[in-house]
C-alpha cells in the first residue's frame, strides 16, 4: 500500500512539473522576442537614416534660398546693367549728332576761310601791283597752309586793323570749334568703351545666371531624390512598426496563455493534491501501513517543493582686407551700383564703390561716395611701388581704359573687388587675367 500512494505522489508530481515547464510556450515567447528585438535595431536604424535624409533637406532647403536670393540679385543686376547700357547708347547717338553738327559747321566755317583766303590774296597781290611792303607779302603769300596763313597775317604788323579784327574772330572760331570737335569726340570715345564693358559684363552676368540655373535645378533633383528617399524609408520604419506591433501583440497573447495554463496546473496540482490527502487518510485507517503513510501535509509540501515556477522573458584698418567677405556668393556687379544704401543693402557694387564702402566699414573716408571713382581713388593715398605692396593697398588694372578697375590686395598675390562676372570675389592677380590687366599702379591708404 506504500508503495502504491507513493507511485501515485510521483506520478501527480510528474505531471504538475510537465504542465508548470511549458518549454512550447517559452521557446516561441523567447524566438519572438529576438524577433521584436531585431525589428527594434532594423527601426533604429531606418530612422537614423531618416534624420539624416531630414537634415540633408533641411541643409539643401538653405542652399536652395540661398542660391535663390543669389539670383534674385543677378536679375536685379542685369536689370540695372541693361538700362544703363540703353541710357549708354543713347547717349552715343546723340553725341555723334552732336558730332555730325559740328563737323557740317567746320566745313562751313573752312569755306567761308577759304573764301577769305582769297579775298586776303588778291589784296595782298593787289598791294603788291602798288608797290606795297615786300616783306608783308611774303610772309603771307609763303604760308603753307591757311592756317599757317592766319598766324603769318596775325604776326605781321602791317595788316589793316580790320583785317586783324577778321583774323582773329576767325581764328578764335576755328579754335573754339576744334576744343569743342575734340571734347565731344573724347566723350563719344569714352561712352564707347562704357558701351564695350557693358556689352561685356552682360555676356558675363547671362553666363553666371546660365550656371545658377543649373546649379539651382541640381539642387532641386537633389531635393526631389531625398524626398523620394524619405518617403522610402518612412514606408519601410511604417512596415517594421507594424511587423513589431503584431509580434507585441502575439507575445501578449501567448504570455495570457501560458498564465492560463499556469492557473490551469496549479488548479490541477490543487485537485491532485486533495484527493492524495484523501487517500492517505483512508490508508491511515488501516493500521498496518500507518507509520509507511505519508501526511497530507508532507505530501503538499513535497509537492510545493518539487513544482518550479515559471517567468517570462571693433573694428581695425588692418580688417578692411576681410571686411567684404560678407559679400562673396551674396553680391552683384552693376555699373555705376554702390552709391546709395539701398543697393549697398542689396549687395549691389561696382569696383570703386566697393572700396569706398571696405573702407568706410574701418573708419577710413575716401571722400563723397556719390563722386567715387577709379579716378578719384588712384589720388587717395601714396603711390608705392608695387615691389613694396601691402595687404589694404590699392591695385589698379587697366580693363576698357587705363586705371579702369579697382581693387584691394589681400595679400598671396590675391586681391578682393567686385568683379563684372562674379559679384565681389576674391581674384588672383599673380597669373591669368588679372595679371595681363594689373599695370603696377598701387595706392596705400
Amino acid at each position: 500500500m506504500k508503495k502504491k500512494m507513493l507511485l501515485l505522489n510521483t506520478t501527480v508530481l510528474l505531471g504538475l512539473g510537465g504542465v508548470l515547464s511549458t518549454p512550447a510556450y517559452a521557446s516561441t515567447i523567447q524566438d519572438m522576442e529576438s524577433q521584436k528585438s531585431q525589428i527594434q535595431n532594423q527601426r533604429q536604424d531606418v530612422q537614423s537614416n531618416i534624420k539624416a535624409a531630414s537634415d540633408e533637406l533641411t541643409r539643401l532647403q538653405a542652399e536652395q534660398d540661398q542660391m535663390k536670393a543669389q539670383l534674385e540679385r543677378l536679375t536685379l543686376a542685369e536689370e540695372e546693367n541693361n538700362k544703363k547700357a540703353q541710357k549708354t547708347e543713347a547717349d552715343i547717338k546723340e553725341t555723334s549728332k552732336q558730332v555730325d553738327q559740328l563737323e557740317k559747321e567746320i566745313k562751313l566755317l573752312q569755306e567761308k576761310l577759304e573764301k577769305r583766303n582769297d579775298i586776303l590774296k588778291d589784296r595782298a597781290r593787289s598791294m603788291q601791283e602798288s608797290g606795297g611792303n615786300v616783306e608783308y607779302l611774303q610772309v603771307l603769300l609763303g604760308s603753307s597752309s591757311f592756317g599757317d596763313f592766319v598766324d603769318r597775317a596775325l604776326a605781321v604788323s602791317t595788316i589793316v586793323d580790320a583785317d586783324r579784327g577778321i583774323l582773329k574772330e576767325t581764328k578764335n572760331m576755328q579754335d573754339e570749334l576744334k576744343t569743342k570737335q575734340e571734347d565731344v569726340k573724347s566723350k563719344l570715345a569714352s561712352l564707347e568703351d562704357m558701351k564695350a564693358e557693358l556689352d561685356e559684363m552682360t555676356v558675363q552676368l547671362a553666363a553666371q545666371k546660365k550656371q545658377k540655373d543649373a546649379l539651382a535645378k541640381e539642387l532641386k533633383d537633389k531635393e526631389a531624390k531625398n524626398e523620394e528617399l524619405k518617403a522610402s524609408l518612412q514606408s519601410k520604419d511604417s512596415s517594421l512598426a507594424n511587423e513589431q506591433s503584431t509580434l507585441e501583440q502575439n507575445i501578449k497573447d501567448q504570455k495570457a496563455a501560458e498564465e492560463a495554463a499556469r492557473k490551469a496546473a496549479e488548479q490541477a496540482a490543487k485537485e491532485a493534491a486533495k484527493k492524495a490527502a484523501e487517500q492517505a487518510q483512508k490508508a491511515a485507517a488501516a493500521p498496518a501501513e500507518k507509520a509507511d503513510s505519508p501526511s497530507p501535509k508532507a505530501a503538499s509540501k513535497a509537492s510545493s517543493n518539487d513544482v518550479a515556477p515559471t517567468s517570462a522573458p571693433a573694428p581695425k584698418a588692418s580688417n578692411v582686407v576681410t571686411v567684404g567677405n560678407r559679400w562673396i556668393g551674396n553680391s552683384a556687379y552693376v555699373f555705376g551700383g554702390g552709391r546709395s544704401q539701398s543697393d549697398i543693402s542689396h549687395g549691389l557694387f561696382d569696383c570703386s564703390s566697393f572700396v569706398h564702402w571696405a573702407y568706410s566699414q574701418v573708419g577710413v573716408n575716401l571722400g563723397p561716395l556719390g563722386s567715387v571713382s577709379t579716378e578719384t581713388l588712384k589720388h587717395a593715398g601714396t603711390q608705392v611701388s608695387s615691389s613694396q605692396m601691402q595687404p589694404g593697398d590699392l591695385v589698379f588694372f587697366d580693363t576698357y581704359k587705363k586705371d579702369g578697375h579697382v581693387g584691394i590686395y589681400v595679400g598671396g598675390g590675391k586681391f578682393i573687388g567686385a568683379q563684372s562676372s562674379t559679384g565681389v570675389a576674391i581674384a588672383n592677380m599673380s597669373s591669368g587675367y588679372w595679371k595681363q590687366k594689373f599695370n603696377g599702379r598701387v595706392v596705400r591708404i
